[in-house]
């Protein structure tokens, strides 16, 4: 797996692009920033996801992953404000791991304590372009894993 931090939002397309381009399983994570004193995120769900989707990401072969640090919603001064106004992604909580793909993220999304070991497994086969077909989700995993 590749990492590749999104410190200025006004990089993010071009970079999604570029990844597009090295491989078919690109994945965003939005997560918040961390805090200068301590270098932890500000969010404690964020926390606890980070090494599980680092770990499962990196599981899938070719994959890239954009980690796209966030400021809280009430900085409004903020320059990733852009992310929860962008029409295509609509962050509304954090952590949100999304799948890109050509013509854009996933309808699909894990947000906050759906990013499990189990929930990102399942995230990864439900995503998986290459398969030709989205695994059919049970009644009860759709509300569990989509946030649209």
């Amino acid at each position: 797996m590749r990492c590749i931090r999104v410190s200025d939002p006004d990089s993010f397309d071009g970079l999604v692009n570029g990844a597009l381009k090295a491989s078919s399983a690109v994945y965003v994570l939005f997560f918040g920033r961390e805090a200068p004193g301590t270098n932890k995120s500000w969010c404690s769900d964020c926390v606890i996801a980070d090494p599980l989707v680092r770990e499962e990401i990196g599981k899938v072969e070719n994959s890239i992953l954009l980690e796209v640090p966030v400021d809280r919603s009430t900085d409004q001064d903020s320059a990733t404000n852009t992310f929860r106004k962008r029409g295509d992604i609509r962050l509304t909580r954090i952590p949100t791991l999304l799948r890109w793909g050509k013509a854009g993220p996933s309808a699909i999304r894990l947000v906050e304590g759906e990013c499990t070991r189990a929930g990102i497994r399942r995230y990864i086969a439900l995503t998986d372009e290459s398969s030709g077909h989205a695994t059919p989700l049970l009644e009860s995993e759709e509300r569990a894993v989509t946030d649209i």
